[in-house]
């Protein structure tokens, strides 16, 4: 893989390829305005407004709140990228930490660079961001994920490639003191949370890794520690650096971590907790990014149930760090918190159903079928032109098109934890869903909160971070 150029100094003390200017950038060069000394970003992946109505129907009930519903401000977001109208994780995410659009599967990096099997010969360069704008201002900084820590949104943060797909080399970009070493990220992240440690480890150790570099070993020599399961999380020494790997590649979906199916892995909240209880005391504040990332792999999968859950265990992170940040920041004049997405689904909810109430045990809710509201019929399925019951969720693409006669679903089958979503579009197998092209929601409060309003370009928000921080 070819070696990107050293970053050089520019817009406070690092390079910014392609770097927005605007009226944000007035407040971050001038020292007599608030700051925000805490910045926490947190990243529904694939959590589009459909997707947030559901969760919401499926946790709380059509008139309850999430605890994204509670956020005071709030805008819309393109998220097209540079190449095009629907984009996958990489440039949305890098989008959001650069304020560049970048191409569909390149890592924070300028337009020029296009996905390529190994970047030996890529264009482009590096675009410098938050997170390295931070650490470049003596911040801590922090990545937290349900996914793989080398996926797409993850490495969006500290990792410059053109091809997201190349982990290996993106995990080897953490590590201080090496050819391979981002060198924007000084002394290095001070913590990483999540699954992928197949990337990590060599093949003789149970990873993947076919250099046989040892990357926690690498890092444990550094001084950071290493957790594996949730025990040596919860007993990590907040004082010190820490990398927690939990599985080989991404963690368990919630769900199934409540079906006991996970038992060591840690919750996204209590990662994220565990993440301000180590970065909180920071002199300098931190830089926190939080992924639900296992939204988006559930939705390729239209599996309702498990991405709507998954949505739920990223709301109750927000919760554990708002309340937590109330602690250290009372008023939270001195931290900034924002949440989004980046990109839709093609999640629909179908049909005119009956109000259903939150889903439990007993009760399907919005993973149940379409019944009527109101009439003589009230209660009673809904039927499509053949006469079949059909679901509230239902996808614009993916697995799950019937071919021919539809069998009768009843909320039993369509509430089940491996049901399938029926589909318009037969794409192939399951996973095969796409992303879609919607605007999506963002929520904030705090410092600084309040320039997110509106219709925004999803690179916006990177100038809006930087202003209210003084990056």
């Amino acid at each position: 893989m070819k070696r990107l150029a050293p970053l050089a100094l520019l817009c406070g003390g690092l390079l910014l390829a392609g770097c927005n200017s605007d009226d944000d950038s007035a407040r971050s060069s001038s020292p007599g305005l608030p700051t925000a000394k805490h910045v926490l970003f947190f990243l529904g992946d694939g959590m589009g407004i459909t997707t947030l109505t559901a969760a919401r129907i499926y946790a709380v009930g059509e008139d309850g709140n999430l605890t994204i519903d509670t956020l005071p401000e709030t805008a819309f977001l393109k998220t097209y990228s540079h190449d095009s109208q629907v984009t996958d994780s990489a440039p949305s995410m890098a989008a959001y930490m650069t304020g560049v659009k970048s191409n569909n599967g390149v890592i924070s990096m300028d337009a020029n660079a296009t996905q390529e099997a190994d970047c030996a010969d890529s264009a482009g360069s590096a675009v410098t961001t938050l997170l390295e704008l931070a650490k470049a201002k003596g911040m801590g900084t922090g990545v937290v994920t349900s996914t793989r820590v080398t996926h797409a949104t993850p490495a969006a943060t500290y990792s410059h490639i053109c091809n997201r797909d190349l982990e290996y080399d993106i995990a080897a970009q953490l590590v201080p003191g090496t050819d391979s070493f981002n060198s924007a990220l000084g002394d290095g992240v001070d913590l990483i949370l999540g699954g992928g440690s197949k990337y990590f480890l060599p093949k003789s150790a149970g990873g993947g890794r076919s250099d046989e570099r040892n990357l926690v070993s690498e890092l444990q020599a550094l001084d950071y520690q290493y957790a594996s399961n949730l025990n040596e999380l919860v007993a990590a020494d907040t004082s010190k650096r820490l990398l927690g790997l939990f599985n080989s590649s991404h963690l368990a979906y919630d769900l199934d971590r409540l079906n006991g199916d996970a038992p060591t892995e840690p919750s996204l909240a209590e990662m994220t907790a565990k993440a301000i209880d180590m970065l909180g005391s920071k002199e300098e504040g931190f830089f926190l990014m939080v992924e639900g990332g296992r939204i988006d792999h559930a939705l390729h999968d239209t599996n309702a149930k498990r991405a709507l859950q998954d949505t739920v265990a990223f709301d109750n992170a927000i919760k554990t760090a708002l309340d937590k940040m109330k602690v250290i920041d009372p008023d939270l004049s001195e931290t900034l918190i924002v949440v989004t997405a980046d990109h839709d689904h093609t999640l629909v909810l179908n049909g005119y159903a009956q109000r259903t109430g939150k889903t439990t045990a007993s009760q399907a809710g919005v993973l149940g079928v379409v019944k009527n509201y109101g009439g003589s019929s009230a209660g009673e399925p809904a039927t499509d032109a053949d006469g079949a019951p059909y679901t509230i969720i239902g996808f614009g693409n993916g697995s799950n098109r019937i071919d021919g006669p539809r069998e009768a679903l009843d909320d039993d089958t369509t509430s089940a934890d491996d049901y399938r979503q029926e589909v318009v579009f037969k794409t192939g197998t399951p996973g095969s869903e796409s992303h879609g092209g919607t605007d999506v929601f963002l929520g904030a409060i705090g410092q600084g909160a309040d320039s997110f309003h509106g219709v925004m370009e999803n690179t916006a928000v990177f100038d809006k971070i930087k202003a209210a921080a003084a990056l």
